[in-house]
């Protein structure tokens, strides 16, 4: 997969590890960096130009979420998706994005439906254009809901939990199908919001965010070597 160069230039007024953080993470969300390639320290410091210090303190952060796993002597390895981690990810935002969307139901901002309304036919026009950037407008669209809801250090929880289940919505989206379906599950939410029935917006969001139960065994089959503790009974059945 070509290196999207974009990824490791840093801005030296800023903090540079939360950016190398950050780059880090996408790339491994993209399978730019793919699961079971090994990593230095001082290969990436020299990729970013930058010290050892900050690619060690993002390499840290990234254990921790369960994205590298850091084997001393031996090179850091980017680990491959566990699908424990998926379904439980999955599970916590099934959990809180329902109440969220009922909260916003209740108070019926019209401001707040419109622009979640905008947003969704910005979605379907990037798609018929084949721009690849869905993801990031999928994230947006679930972000205003919980700023909606005044929930913000709610999603940053969320958006903290589900790296694993951001690698699975990559791999899915690839796919222009998978992409119509959740412009269309987005619409669905907005329409019930809309209509301020707080029974069917639950029930919106619920099934939007099931679809990855769908979607997560035929990745894995597609992708065998990208995925660790795969058991279609229990896990992702």
């Amino acid at each position: 997969m070509a290196l999207n160069l974009e990824h490791l230039r840093v801005e030296q007024t800023a903090p540079v590890g939360p950016q190398v953080y950050r780059s880090l993470r996408e790339r491994i969300v993209k399978a730019e960096l793919e699961p079971g390639a090994l990593l230095s320290e001082a290969e990436v410091a020299r990729d970013y130009a930058i010290s050892r210090q900050p690619v060690r303190e993002a390499f840290i952060k990234l254990a921790d979420e369960g994205l590298l796993e850091i084997r001393p002597q031996r090179g850091t390895l980017v680990r491959k998706i566990n699908t424990v981690s998926v379904m439980d990810a999955r599970f916590v935002r099934e959990a809180v994005e329902a109440d969220i969307v009922r909260i916003v139901a209740r108070e019926g901002d019209a401001d707040v439906i419109g622009s979640l309304r905008e947003q969704v036919q910005t979605q379907q026009e990037a798609l018929n254009r084949g721009q690849e950037n869905f993801m990031s407008m999928d994230d947006a669209f679930h972000r205003t809901l919980a700023l909606a809801a005044g929930k913000a250090h709610v999603w940053s929880v969320v958006n903290g939990v589900k790296a694993q289940m951001d690698r699975v919505r990559y791999l899915t989206l690839l796919d222009e199908t998978v992409i119509q379906r959740a412009i269309d599950d987005h619409m669905r939410i907005v329409d019930a919001l809309e209509s301020g029935d707080v029974t069917a917006t639950d029930e919106a969001m619920r099934f939007h965010l099931r679809q990855i139960l769908l979607d997560l065994p035929g990745i894995a089959r597609l992708k065998p070597d990208y995925f660790e503790n795969i058991d279609f009974k229990s896990n992702v059945a």
